[in-house]
């Protein structure tokens, strides 16, 4: 008999909230001034209740806070200054970001997209793969989706699968395939083919035979991939037999690897059949929750039971079920703030009243937007002090720097009722300066997700975009293809947080079209690349595997430089600096070649 295994969704807790207005600052001015005049206007300055920030050689940049723009041109209207204009916010860039908008307007496109070249590759709807989503449903109150595309199997434990079981399926599925119809967000593969099965309960969870079942009603709807952003411990040779079964058949499968932040296999995930997939960042760095189990299992070493590759799973933008998420906004006396929902819709405008951390109730409170410090007790306790003071609003601040993103406890665990956010710790000072406060917490249909199911349905749907432009491959040719050219990141070469590196679709498509489905077959030839400087010489050191040939040719910038041992390294010294592009070719073959990989000299 086969042991039931509970699985159930793996996405973190995140507050699912977009916000749209930028970190509030007091208004600040930079005035062109004679060097010699600047202690006159620093002394307008302080009458004014303001304070200079920089002396630079010939102006001067000032914060007035309470006084717009136009009310500091006129308290700065004076001979000695020969310009005022407004100090511009500068804020640090991530490597990639959503572009900018609110998704119930316009069209918003995720972060991923960009980070993973989906958005330089054309899809193909008439030529795609179905895309078989095994989660807790797709609710149809969002209207982001191509319904006339979509099928699904009800279960009588689960119920229909068009009705949410919560927003993990909803959210899950928006990534893989949310129409390009101009508002919402876009997925990967937008309007793609996708069958839903509803395999969790009312208490979020299900079993690995109903995962094994699901499988099999996968392979009847004429899905080639399947998307699971689930796991949980232990394996069992039915699940892993229906998932090689799907394989077998030409599909793909592809799973989450877990949330935990540790080394250990969760399953499906663990299996060979199965693409394991972690998540990373929009800075292309690694999620500090993304598990990383070793390739190597009782003793036998298989790089199919670890991370294969990862995609973008950090405050990853996709669809709600219709208002289920929420949007929040700040502002104050001194302007608006960038904030984070936590619970409770609704608006409060009121005087703030600072309550430190809030540990016991305070009838100051009474009638007052609550300033809260973050820390000693939990979030909900906070809020719920604040109400119980007869606060009408609750403003958590964060303790470190960034924005707090936060819940009060899910569905009745939550006893609160006023609308409460988080904030960033950045703010604090000029929020508790702050002598009143408006907040508003609003129903969407988008929301923000953390975690490795959220990194999965990314690889998923690049896997649907990269197959319709290539639809002869098989689904164990589609997975060679995004591991040969995945972005290595992380340490250097394959490693077991990141994989083979970040899924790059235009990478992949590239590859498939220079060397057929079966170019890397099985044995890919992967190429590592890295710079170094030994005094003054450059040496570009190459490593490869999978090369199949006696001898290796190599190229640099297009060119062959050199046809040598196929024994996995080579040193090649380039004589100026700048950046080269180098790849790996069996002996003689302008077709099994590695994907080109780039160093940069600066010296």
């Amino acid at each position: 008999m086969q042991k039931l295994i509970k699985i159930a969704p793996l996405a973190i807790a995140v507050a699912s909230t977009l916000t749209f207005s930028t970190t509030a600052q007091a208004e600040r001015v930079i005035l062109q001034v004679d060097n010699l005049n600047k202690g006159i206007i620093t002394a307008i300055t302080r009458q004014a209740g303001g304070e200079v920030k920089v002396d630079a050689d010939g102006f001067i940049a000032v914060e007035v806070p309470g006084k717009s723009f136009e009310e500091l041109k006129g308290i700065f209207n004076n001979p000695h200054i020969s310009l005022v204009e407004k100090d511009e916010l500068r804020k640090p860039m991530a490597l990639f970001n959503d572009t900018a908008g609110n998704p119930m307007q316009q069209q918003v496109t995720p972060y991923a997209v960009f980070q993973s070249q989906a958005n330089l590759v054309s899809f193909n709807p008439a030529t795609a793969p179905k895309v078989c989503v095994i989660d807790s449903g797709l609710d149809r109150s969002n209207v982001d989706f191509d319904w006339g595309s979509i099928t699904g199997d009800n279960d009588s434990g689960t119920g229909n699968w068009d009705v949410n079981g919560g927003p993990h399926g909803t959210h899950v599925a928006g990534t893989i395939g949310a129409a390009n119809n101009g508002v919402g967000v876009v997925g990967m593969a937008p309007g793609v083919k996708m069958h839903i099965i509803k395999v969790f309960n009312a208490e979020g969870w299900g079993y690995s035979s109903d995962l094994a079942f699901a499988a099999q009603k996968c392979s009847a709807a004429g899905a080639k991939i399947i998307s699971m952003s689930l796991g949980g411990g232990g394996s069992n040779t039915t699940e892993s037999n229906a998932f090689q079964n799907f394989v077998n058949a030409g599909g793909l499968v592809v799973a989450a690897a877990g949330n935990d932040g540790n080394n250990v296999r969760s399953y499906p995930a663990g299996y060979p059949s199965v693409m394991m997939v972690g998540a990373n960042d929009n800075n292309n760095a690694i999620a500090s929750f993304s598990q990383f189990p070793s390739c190597t299992l009782n003793g036998k070493t298989d790089e199919n039971t670890c991370v294969e590759i990862t995609a973008g799973g950090v405050d990853t933008l996709s669809t709600y079920p219709a208002g289920m998420a929420t949007t929040a906004a700040l502002s104050t006396n001194l302007g608006p703030f960038a904030s984070s929902s936590m619970e409770n819709v609704g608006t409060a405008n009121a005087a703030t009243f600072f309550m430190g951390t809030a540990e016991t109730t305070n009838a100051a409170a009474a009638g007052k937007v609550c300033l809260i410090d973050r820390g000693v007790i939990s979030f909900h306790d906070k809020v719920k002090n604040c109400q119980l003071s007869g606060g009408v609003g609750a403003v958590i601040i964060n303790n470190v720097a960034g924005m707090l993103y936060a819940t009060l406890g899910e569905g009745t665990a939550n006893t609160t009722s006023i609308p409460a956010v988080g904030a960033a710790f950045e703010d604090r000072a000029q929020l508790l300066a702050s002598t009143s406060a408006t907040i508003t917490i609003g129903g969407s249909d988008y929301g923000l997700m953390s975690g490795t199911s959220m990194a999965t349905p990314a690889v998923s749907g690049i896997a649907a975009l990269v197959w319709s432009n290539h639809p002869t491959c098989s689904g164990a040719q589609i997975r060679t293809a995004l591991k040969a050219t995945a972005k290595d990141s992380g340490t250097a070469g394959k490693d077991v947080y990141f994989g083979y590196g970040i899924a790059q679709a235009k990478a992949a498509n590239d590859y498939l079209l220079q060397n057929g489905c079966g170019g890397g077959g099985t044995t890919a030839i992967t190429l590592t690349a890295t710079a170094q400087m030994q005094g003054k010489t450059r040496y570009a050191n190459l490593s490869w595997a999978n090369a199949t040939t006696t001898n290796v040719d190599i190229y640099r910038n297009g060119v062959k430089i050199i046809t040598t041992a196929n024994d996995g390294s080579h040193r090649d010294s380039p004589t100026v600096k700048g950046t080269f592009s180098y790849k790996v070719c069996n002996a003689a073959s302008a077709t099994a070649c590695s994907v080109e990989k780039s160093v940069t000299f600066t010296k």
